[in-house]
């Protein structure tokens, strides 16, 4: 199955997505529809009597707009890796955004005057269906509700600024993620996918890898996460970013506002995102 949380009269829905069909199924968002007990089965049942939308009018929100947290995971392609010139990890390399950063699949990224050096990285990110401490096995497997697709935006200049990378990954607006969760059955490879993933700027493809090189898998990044902190239903971990990103390239490139940056991964959906100057306040 395949859910998004759109805006709609003033609020936000979760939707099932049948195509070019919609259908609410009664909660905020997605990420209140993970919380509640059952939600698989009553997703699945949902139909006649429940209020419909066209896909093709839909204005996607955050996928989970609220979620308790983000948790990031840096060099996790080895081509990613070789192009930043550093060595393999022995563990996940972690670190965190907060809610305020997420927009929808459609919405502009705001580029802050602050940064000269504002890049790109699309990624597969993990959204957790039930809470879950140190799981591991078949509990950190289980524990994924499906996969979507997420930009983790990065002002290089101010990620390098120290050897924490918080203050350059989550400024204001700035990470789409979206448009859908795609549940692992539907997904080639399930809950360790194996899927094209792509992103282009002005139509140029900058990034183009296989979501099945990531070093470390969806599950074990559940796992260790979960060894730190409780996990909860809709948060999110992002999996890290293939080759490609413009602080690597030669000469560098990094966006300067009005790019249209599509992020995509197959068999999950599109982030279609143009970016946008900062409105003054």
């Amino acid at each position: 199955m395949k859910f998004a949380t759109i805006r709609t009269g003033g609020t936000t829905r979760a939707v099932r997505v049948d195509d070019d069909v919609l259908v609410d199924l009664g909660a905020r968002d997605v990420g209140a529809l993970l919380a509640e007990k059952g939600w698989t089965e009553r997703a699945a049942a949902a139909g006649e009597g429940a209020r419909t939308y066209a896909a093709a009018d839909a204005d996607y929100a955050p996928l989970v707009p609220q979620p308790s947290k983000v948790v990031c995971v840096g060099l996790n392609y080895r081509n990613h890796i070789q192009e930043m010139g550093r060595d393999l990890p022995e563990h996940p390399t972690l670190f965190a955004k907060f809610a305020d950063s997420l927009i929808g699949a459609r919405d502009g990224i705001v580029r802050p005057p602050e940064t000269e050096a504002f890049d790109w990285e699309a990624e597969l990110a993990v959204v957790v269906g039930e809470s879950v401490r140190r799981a591991t096995g078949a509990a950190a497997e289980q524990a994924i509700a499906g996969f979507t697709v997420l930009n983790d935006v990065t002002c290089r200049d101010w990620q390098f600024r120290t050897r924490e990378w918080l203050q350059g990954k989550t400024w204001d607006s700035s990470t789409p993620v979206g448009p859908c969760l795609v549940t692992p059955d539907e997904l080639r490879g399930g809950v360790r996918p194996a899927l094209d993933v792509r992103l282009t700027v002005d139509g140029e493809v900058m990034q183009a890898d296989t979501t099945g090189d990531l070093l470390f898998d969806p599950v074990d990044l559940v796992a260790y996460v979960s060894t730190i902190v409780r996990l909860n239903p809709g948060d999110l971990i992002a999996t890290g970013t293939p080759g490609g990103v413009g602080q690597a390239r030669d000469p560098q490139r990094f966006l300067r506002g009005g790019e249209e940056v599509v992020a995509e991964i197959d068999g999950i959906g599109r982030l279609e995102n143009r970016v946008v100057e900062e409105k003054s306040a």
